[in-house]
């Protein structure tokens, strides 16, 4: 349909019954010839998922929003967000204003994103270039954002509506380029592999590279990162690993010309992060590590004098750097493959949650007896154990819930513990 000729009523049906539940309204809303209530019930649906995912569109009267898919798809408010950040740093590092080649900085920066969707990462990275141009392939995507640019106050963007592959043969160059390939296949189902999303970023690289110095790739979080480092042969300049809520949304790669063999390395989820050299700094905590244990024993007696457990956030466990943590961090790993870190003294700052211990005990019937005593519910997680969660809370007999967070884990010597904690 055409949104300018959206009547009225129908705009005020949506201002009407946009928090109900859907589903009731699509059985009792009454058919009225001036309200289009297929496009109503589509609009509320998606304005309650912006609620969630994007609350400063869901605040903005007037916006279309797309199908539940593009909806689905679309990346949510902080990683938009966080993506303008790093194109901010990104353009501010390539020429600074005192730098010597502060001079041959081309007067107006661009973007083009080549894989637009519904457009919430290009409305974010946007503002930060003086000219961005949006790319997609779907009409109906780019009739949405015709109409919601300008509401957002990006009418001086460019949409057109092509095939990404056909636009970037046309184009003479950009400040940035960046693509988000689609990670479903023509029967709809998820897809991860990068050749096998559309369009194909590593099948693009040269192409890529040669019409702007940098690109921003969003990729699957469910890839290996190393794999895909070494997929882009060099490329690679930096990784980001971007979580929200302790849960891994993106694997954001940038590429720059020149070969890189130690990425720049950031792990992020909400407010916390950390920033490493991908080979250098992991490959000198590990003998920095080494040499620790070595010397002290640190493994061996961590464990009776620790009052403190840290379990790192998802986007340190993705990146697997436990070594950069045991390095910057006063905190020891219990075991090499646990994942857990202790520590005597609290540690404010450590990138991911933190718990007090209350008591440590062996999988012996007396030393659980004695520990679990009068507790009927817990959190339970595991970490280098012979057990499943849900088996050990048959084993043990406790409910989920409640603010007790027991951790199964194997220590330095090899032996199967639970460490009763609360948050700290």
């Amino acid at each position: 349909m055409a949104y300018v000729e959206i009547t009225e009523q129908t705009w005020a049906f949506i201002a009407e019954h946009r928090n109900e539940d859907v589903r009731e309204l699509a059985l009792h809303a009454k058919r009225n010839t001036e309200v289009d209530v297929a496009f109503a019930l589509e609009q509320i649906a998606g304005w309650q998922r912006a609620c969630v995912k994007l609350p400063d569109w869901a605040a903005v009267d007037g916006l279309i929003f797309p199908p539940q898919v593009p909806m689905e798809q679309c990346s949510s408010q902080f990683t938009a967000r966080y993506k303008a950040r790093l194109a901010a740093r990104l353009l501010a590092e390539a020429a600074p204003p005192d730098s010597p080649t502060a001079s041959v900085r081309p007067s107006q920066t661009s973007l083009i994103d080549l894989t637009g969707g519904f457009g919430v990462d290009f409305s974010y990275m946007a503002r930060v270039f003086d000219q961005a141009t949006y790319v997609e392939r779907q009409s109906n995507l780019c009739e949405i954002e015709r109409h919601n640019l300008p509401i957002l106050g990006l009418g001086s963007a460019h949409v057109i509506n092509d095939d990404s592959i056909d636009v970037l043969d046309r184009i003479e160059s950009a400040s940035m380029i960046f693509l988000d390939p689609a990670r479903r296949d023509s029967h709809g189902s998820r897809t991860y592999a990068i050749a096998d999303c559309t369009p194909d970023a590593l099948a693009l690289k040269s192409r890529l590279l040669a019409k702007a110095p940098m690109v921003m790739v969003k990729l699957s979080p469910m890839l290996d990162w190393h794999k895909t480092v070494d997929d882009f042969a060099g490329s690679v300049h930096e990784v980001h690993i971007v979580s929200t809520g302790n849960e891994c949304k993106e694997l954001l790669l940038v590429l720059e010309r020149g070969i890189c063999s130690t990425p720049r390395m950031v792990c992020v989820n909400d407010e916390q992060m950390l920033e490493y050299q991908a080979a250098s700094d992991i490959d000198g905590a590990s003998a920095a590590l080494a040499e620790h244990r070595a010397q002290d024993g640190v493994d061996a007696v961590a464990i009776d004098d620790a009052r403190y457990l840290y379990e790192p956030n998802a986007s340190i466990m993705k990146a697997g750097c436990f070594a950069v943590i045991a390095q910057r961090f006063p905190v020891t790993m219990i075991a090499p493959n646990s994942h857990l870190f202790l520590s005597e003294q609290p540690v404010d700052d450590f990138p991911g949650r933190s718990f007090a211990i209350n008591a440590v005990a062996g999988m012996n019937k007396k030393e659980l007896k004695s520990t679990l005593s009068g507790l009927t519910h817990a959190n339970i997680a595991v970490r280098n154990f012979p057990m499943s969660v849900n088996t050990l809370r048959k084993k043990l007999k406790l409910k989920d819930g409640g603010g007790t967070y027991l951790f199964a884990t194997t220590d330095g010597a090899g032996r199967h513990i639970i460490i009763s904690t609360a948050k700290a």
